[in-house]
């Protein structure tokens, strides 16, 4: 699918706000995947949909979940999750994306997963440090980035489960193991 047809697809799916949000992330995406030799057009369309399903109604993006079988932990950490998977599931089925390293690029793109291939660490990066973000650390995992993509995801996961332990709010165990694992990884080397 071609940079255009995406962009008019995904813009009557999202705000000004989250689409202006989204081409930042698109470009971040591209940046990442020529530094790191990603596929650039997968990083762009991946990056392009990764919030195709975050303006769903709630209940919809729950029956989703429960229809399609998909991991129903899902449903007991909040709302903000859901339009990651759900969003996969939509793009698949509403778009006609069928690439599994897109959709998993998607689905994966706020809790991280272990042993992310390239591809989601690319997407889950781009959407962490996209320009448009402006908050305590992104701008050390910004310049992490540049020099090693795994220590970029390390910092961003900390951050993330910094940010939500001071709100007091619960951690989805996907974003723990993705986390662990990267540790683990990196010390056994």
């Amino acid at each position: 699918m071609e940079r255009k047809k995406a962009l008019e697809i995904v813009k009557e799916q999202l705000t000004e706000h989250r689409y202006v949000h989204t081409l930042g992330v698109m470009e971040t995406a591209i940046a990442l995947a020529e530094r790191y030799g990603a596929d650039r057009k997968k990083a762009e369309i991946a990056a392009i949909f990764h919030d195709y399903a975050k303006f769903r109604p709630k209940e919809e993006m729950r029956r989703i979940v429960i229809q399609q079988k998909m991991d129903e932990t899902l449903l007991h950490y909040g709302t903000e999750l859901l339009h990651a998977p759900v969003g996969a599931y939509l793009v698949e089925h509403e778009v006609g994306i069928t690439n599994q390293e897109i959709l998993s690029a998607i689905t994966n793109h706020t809790t991280g997963a272990v042993d992310m291939p390239l591809l989601d660490q690319i997407i889950f990066l781009a959407d962490y440090i996209e320009p448009g973000r402006n908050f305590p650390g992104v701008d050390e995992v910004r310049a992490l980035a540049q020099e090693d993509l795994e220590v970029a995801c390390i910092a961003a996961l900390r951050n993330t489960v910094t940010f939500l332990m001071k709100q007091q709010q619960l951690i989805f165990p996907a974003t723990i193991e993705t986390y662990n694992h990267l540790q683990r990884k990196r010390k056994n080397r």
